[in-house]
């Protein structure tokens, strides 16, 4: 066992992990990251430039986080003196989706909304086909997710925070209300260390990492390989919205869709999208990071159809995972010493510093 007992140790340096880690030095907390890989990974969930801040939710907790995010995330932006939040509107359409009543709940939230016809829509926004009325949220955007993640490992570091890389931690196990005690392999070998908090951000990893702590019962959480793609745009100046298109069974020109799309303009790479939480589900130290050509097909297709603005022949992908529970909800609990932030579904990175905020609230009790 190790001499040192650590105050909070924060397992997975991910989006969630790094936000939390921020939260808690700004406190004044002692804080220890530890990350299983190297810095900038692609193994997760959290790394990529682009990921949309989407504020098409009726709940009126979503729109609660999602109004105290925005200034979080210009908190961030003014800290570490990098731009992070990028606003371009984004427009939900697509039969799956009630856009009407959308549109008053999300006005009700807080943020702006409003309701086109398809006519109006295309003639704005070229580049995307649309079938039927068009929600607008204009003061959405486009998050950086790769400069997000290094803003908020930053700050937390500038706030006293360790973070050791290549750390990987195991075995964990609860001894008392203050006392977590846990396995770290790192490059000096294998150790017992001691932690008065741990919180567990580790993405797929979430359901190993736990799996020796009396307890903590987690909900099922599917693990999948998801696997969007960026088209080259056909003019390199046109303006693109963040997009979401949700599909209807009943619809024969969106019944094949594999599962409702996003999507937005990720600068230099090109137009970004893909399906949402469609990917076959993996063991995530087993990934092969190969995309199924079934998706890809698929995928193909629909921007030859639904993006005229781009080369629906010209693309690259990429692979990350989803960490899901059932019903798209997170995880966020505590049992003893033991903080979980987890299950993130796909929809999570908009409300990153309210998570980081929630975890590290949850820590210091």
């Amino acid at each position: 066992m190790s001499d040192e007992i650590l105050d909070v140790a924060v397992v997975g340096a991910g989006a969630m992990g790094a936000a939390t880690a921020w939260h808690l030095a700004r406190a004044g907390r002692s804080v220890t990251v530890l990350e299983q890989f190297e810095p900038g990974h692609v193994r997760g969930a959290s790394h990529g430039a682009s990921r949309n801040f989407n504020v098409a939710y009726t709940e009126p907790e979503y729109l609660a986080w999602l109004r105290d995010a925005r200034a979080l995330w210009r908190d961030l932006e003014s800290e570490a003196g990098v731009p992070l939040l990028e606003t371009t509107g984004i427009v939900t359409h697509g039969a799956g989706r009630d856009l009407a009543a959308a549109t008053e709940a999300i006005a009700a939230g807080g943020f702006d909304a409003e309701l086109l016809d398809a006519s109006a829509a295309s003639t704005r926004w070229p580049g995307l086909r649309f079938a039927g009325p068009v929600l607008h949220t204009p003061g959405a955007g486009r998050l950086d997710a790769d400069s997000s993640v290094a803003a908020f490992l930053a700050g937390a570091a500038a706030s006293g925070a360790r973070v050791q890389w290549r750390t990987a931690v195991s075995e964990v196990e609860v001894h008392g209300d203050d006392d977590v005690r846990f396995t770290v392999t790192d490059a000096e070998g294998r150790r017992r260390v001691r932690a008065r908090r741990l919180v567990c951000t580790a993405g797929a990893w979430t359901a190993k990492t736990l799996a020796t702590v009396r307890g903590v019962r987690l909900p099922a959480l599917r693990v999948t390989q998801e696997q969007p793609a960026h088209f080259r745009p056909r003019d390199p100046a046109s303006v693109w919205p963040g997009f979401n298109h949700h599909p209807d069974p009943a619809d024969p020109v969106t019944s094949w869709f594999r599962a409702p799309v996003y999507g937005m303009l990720t600068p230099g790479q090109g137009v970004k999208a893909g399906w949402h939480a469609a990917g076959p589900e993996v063991d995530p130290d087993l990934r092969s990071f190969l995309a199924d050509p079934a998706l890809t097909s698929a995928l193909v297709r629909y921007a030859h159809e639904w993006l005229p603005g781009v080369d629906a022949t010209a693309f690259r992908e990429v692979t990350c995972t989803y960490t899901s529970t059932v019903d798209a909800r997170f995880v966020l609990d505590r049992v003893g010493p033991v903080v979980v932030g987890a299950g993130f579904s796909g929809h999570g990175f908009k409300f990153t510093p309210v998570v980081g905020r929630m975890l590290a609230a949850l820590a210091s009790r």
